[in-house]
């Protein structure tokens, strides 16, 4: 028998109130490979056969989206990450993509996976990182820890890269719609070079936006946490059925890709990725959202998915 190329496959179900919540998360980067409310999707499924197409649904440590050229700079030495996004020359999405985490505990709701981030080229630090995925009435939340095993201080960022769904609405359909004042610019390479207001731009998605006519890979800041600090991005269809996204004060980052080349049957189409983070890209250079661990200090954060209903 093949292998899949994920690795071992994690069938959770939840018996909720409204209907089935039921996840497939993978060993290899600890994703979500399908998520469902109720016979309705809320994340981009993939087949078992394929890898993540566009890293769909995989956790992004220890630093998410990009690092200019792989290069940063630590106690004034020069630090050379390996290359894993050639097109624009730089280090992408962390140092676990390929990764197999190893199973601490398991039920039929939850999983709980680890894996160890250990020294390599321009990472010269040892960290333990745990990713709980646990269904709820609604959806799944998903937690982090990250406990520094380095002797010396280390610095970390955690993202996480799901595509939404809203059932079988067409993704051109979708209404975006998220509460942020201020969005990153980027350069060439898509390292950012400034932030703007989104007044009038068409970064502006707090009035919802139809992913059919947007265009973005964006990074936000300046959410709006409601009372309990979450800060939410939802997605409808035209019947108002949908999905969101929540992240815990912990993730104050989160990055909007609406990518026309994911998989859709014999060609591509629209796709629409919704990244919770803790930093944007190039924290390791700017320090913006970098969080430093001393030695055997942990951190925990969370975000979710939940099924909206009109």
């Amino acid at each position: 028998m093949t292998a899949a190329p994920t690795g071992g496959q994690y069938h959770l179900r939840h018996a909720g109130p409204d209907g089935a919540v039921e996840a497939i998360v993978t060993e290899v980067a600890a994703g979500i490979r399908e998520l469902r409310v109720a016979g309705f999707d809320i994340t981009e499924p993939f087949p078992v056969t394929s890898q993540p197409p566009g890293a769909n649904g995989i956790v992004l440590a220890p630093w998410p989206n990009r690092v200019a050229g792989g290069v940063w700079e630590l106690d004034g030495e020069r630090q050379q990450l390996d290359i894993s996004e050639p097109k624009y020359g730089n280090a992408s999405h962390g140092l676990l993509r390929f990764t197999p985490y190893r199973v601490v505990s398991q039920s039929s709701t939850s999983v709980l996976q680890e894996a160890t981030i250990h020294p390599q080229h321009g990472w010269p630090f040892t960290l333990e990182t745990r990713v709980h995925h646990e269904l709820v009435d609604d959806g799944i939340r998903v937690t982090h820890e990250v406990v520094n095993r380095s002797g010396v201080r280390a610095p970390f960022a955690i993202g996480a890269h799901p595509y939404l769904r809203a059932g079988d609405t067409p993704a051109e359909d979708l209404v975006v719609t998220l509460d942020a004042a201020s969005a990153f610019t980027v350069d060439e390479q898509k390292i950012p070079n400034g932030t703007v207001s989104v007044d009038g731009t068409p970064y502006d998605l707090r009035a919802g936006v139809r992913a059919g006519d947007a265009d973005l890979d964006t990074a936000y800041r300046d959410v709006t946490p409601d009372a309990d600090g979450i800060r939410r991005t939802t997605m409808h269809g035209p019947e108002g059925d949908g999905v969101e996204l929540w992240q815990d004060e912990s993730f104050p980052y989160v990055q909007v890709f609406t990518s026309r080349e994911f998989p859709r049957g014999d060609g591509t189409g629209l796709a629409v990725a919704v990244e919770p983070m803790t930093a944007p890209a190039n924290a390791l250079n700017s320090g913006e959202g970098l969080r430093w661990l001393e030695p055997d200090e942990s951190w925990t954060g969370a975000w979710g998915i939940r099924r909206v209903w009109s």
